[in-house]
């Protein structure tokens, strides 16, 4: 086994900052059908919780440890928040353009990027696209100021808590997240993330190639494993 070298040239990583957020609300049969983009995000904290340790004792010693159930929250920072959802806000339309609040909240989904930097590209050496499953938030504060000679915009917040998707791969336990970083998909591979993004964000359709539109939509982690190993996607 070779000697531990720190800091070595390329290896000083970072990850920063949030872009490229898509929102995808849940239908009835626990599908994510339809992305649309979330413009204005400040912020997505994940709070994971749970996993605490309960000791038990026999025979006048320690016995074990058991683990309790890991959840996933998160919170939600922005600007503004795209129209279809209000109804994961608890807003239902009344006639055109009336909202009428504490309505039912319907679940939704997340897609995002972060950065990942390093010492020589800086933030260009690749990126990490999350994916949330099962959101539901909660009735969130609103606070409304005068314009005064310092202008700035309300920020929106919402706290929220997740439902994990059931794992078909043997080994793992049910999930609200996966996690994918881009830099594990050079080469050839390059086109698997791709056509996993292709799926998640839309794509137009390519006359020239004959390749028709594809509507953005959440993909659940079974679909997401076969796009990635195989870059193309059947009904599962």
């Amino acid at each position: 086994m070779a000697k531990l070298v720190w800091d070595q040239v390329g290896e000083r990583l970072f990850e920063t900052g949030i872009k490229n957020v898509a929102l995808y609300v849940q239908d009835n049969s626990g599908a994510y059908p339809l992305g649309v983009e979330w413009n204005g995000i400040t912020a997505i904290t994940e709070s994971p919780s749970g996993a605490e340790t309960t000791t038990l004792w026999a025979d006048d010693q320690k016995y074990l440890n058991l683990i309790s159930t890991e959840e996933l929250g998160l919170s939600i920072e922005a600007y503004m928040y795209p129209e279809a959802f209000n109804e994961c806000d608890g807003l239902k339309e009344l006639t055109d353009g009336a909202f009428v609040g504490q309505q039912s909240r319907k679940a939704f989904g997340l897609a995002y990027k972060t950065t990942l930097g390093n010492d020589i590209s800086n933030t260009g050496y690749g990126y990490k696209l999350h994916i949330i499953y099962g959101c539901l938030a909660s009735p969130s504060q609103k606070g409304y100021s005068t314009v005064n000679d310092s202008p700035d915009a309300i920020s929106f917040s919402w706290d929220v808590k997740t439902t994990p998707v059931p794992m078909t791969e043997a080994g793992f336990k049910s999930t609200a997240s996966i996690t994918i970083d881009s830099t594990a998909y050079t080469g050839s591979s390059a086109a698997n993330l791709q056509a996993l993004e292709d799926q998640l964000f839309g794509k137009d359709a390519d006359e020239t190639a004959g390749t028709a539109a594809i509507v953005p939509h959440l993909l659940l982690p079974a679909q997401v494993k076969q796009i990635l190993t195989t870059g193309s996607l059947t009904t599962i």
